[in-house]
């Protein structure tokens, strides 16, 4: 088996927790494919995920259907708006994340997730947009 073969097994088989669904939230959610012990990282990935920086006015010059995905998916601060690297037609499973101010995931200061319980296969992944972003989100 190749490294990259096994470093991909081992991904598969240590790593992988969750899968997208139908949210009675909020539309799309993230849900637990098996138990997620506390402590851990249920949406580690292969790669480290990157973002861009671009101002607000750079975002203002493309089409308004593409600023209104940057809006729902990207991380907007100030002036600033985070797009990820791959663009917006591959995207990181933590965009569809929902918002509950009972979290059993938060989002720790190096972008990581951290289960803070122990999550039962089938439940949706919550976290605190309050408290990950530092801002007041009303729903």
């Amino acid at each position: 088996m190749s490294d990259q073969k096994k470093k991909l097994f081992k991904h598969l088989d240590q790593s992988v927790y969750c899968r997208l669904g139908i949210s009675p939230v909020h539309g799309i959610g993230v849900f637990a494919i098996r138990a997620i012990p506390k402590g851990v990282h249920p949406l580690q990935t292969m790669t480290q995920p990157k973002e861009v920086k671009f101002t607000r006015k750079e975002i203002a010059q493309l089409p308004k259907s593409v600023r209104q995905q940057i809006n729902i998916f990207c991380y907007h601060h100030k002036d600033e708006v985070r797009v990820s690297a791959m663009g917006l037609n591959t995207m990181d499973m933590a965009f569809y994340l929902n918002h509950s101010k009972k979290p059993n995931v938060r989002m720790k200061k190096n972008g990581d997730f951290e289960a803070l319980r122990r999550i039962k296969t089938g439940e949706e992944l919550m976290m605190d947009y309050d408290h990950s972003f530092g801002d007041k989100h009303v729903f």
